[in-house]
């Protein structure tokens, strides 16, 4: 089984933590060890922003934390930077609207997982027909980690596609929390996605923990 099978993927998007050195309070390296002891599934590397590392030290970071990722059998995705995903051997990336097409990251990525951030049905539609994985779709709630993120919508477009029988993975992101995750899950995602509510959290293993729990309702944590 692949982690591109449709049930597979689904088990690995449910806690989905995204991160990058601009984000963190403390070492990214610390930040990410911590979130896996607290139950994250899946880590998205994504170093944008205010003083985010360019270059060699870029990769040397992505490295130190894909190595980590693969230690604890956690998939590795890279935010944007296809040539950097590529020449890690990455699980896999995610890409915007704004990014290459997903057929020619598909070109480029052969059998990785291609995650893609939609914000309407007609996006979602195009996105799915190029050969997209899964659906980033937010922000869900108002959130200040993205500048130039556009205004959230809810779980409107979540909604509208499973109204329509679309059974593609998708998790929710922007404003997420342990205290309103459950409520993306009821609306038809698999998972949800965060970075400050997890990297800017007094201890970042029990912000984690505490996402999973929210997100497992069913689960007995045994961490």
């Amino acid at each position: 089984m692949t982690m591109r099978n449709n049930e597979r993927l689904r088990d690995l998007l449910k806690v989905y933590f995204i991160m990058g050195s601009p984000n963190c309070m403390e070492d990214p390296v610390q930040v990410l060890k911590d979130a896996i002891e607290g139950g994250i599934t899946l880590f998205q590397f994504r170093e944008k922003g205010a003083g985010a590392f360019t270059g060699d030290k870029k990769a040397v970071l992505a490295k130190e934390l894909q190595n980590i990722c693969q230690e604890y059998h956690i998939p590795f995705i890279v935010n944007d930077d296809i040539e950097l995903a590529i020449a890690l051997n990455a699980d896999g990336v995610h890409i915007g609207q704004e990014d290459e097409s997903v057929e020619e990251v598909r070109r480029k990525l052969g059998d990785k997982i291609i995650g893609v951030s939609v914000h309407s049905y007609e996006e979602a539609m195009a996105a799915l027909a190029g050969g997209a994985d899964y659906f980033g779709i937010g922000p869900i709630f108002p959130t200040a980690t993205k500048e130039d993120a556009k205004p959230s919508n809810g779980t409107k477009l979540i909604e509208e596609l499973r109204d329509h029988g679309v059974s593609i993975p998708i998790v929710g992101i922007g404003g997420i929390s342990a205290a309103n995750a459950e409520t993306v899950i009821q609306a038809g995602a698999d998972g949800v996605s965060v970075i400050t509510a997890i990297s800017h959290a007094t201890s970042v293993r029990e912000a984690a923990k505490a996402l999973r729990k929210s997100v497992f309702k069913d689960e007995k944590l045994l961490f």
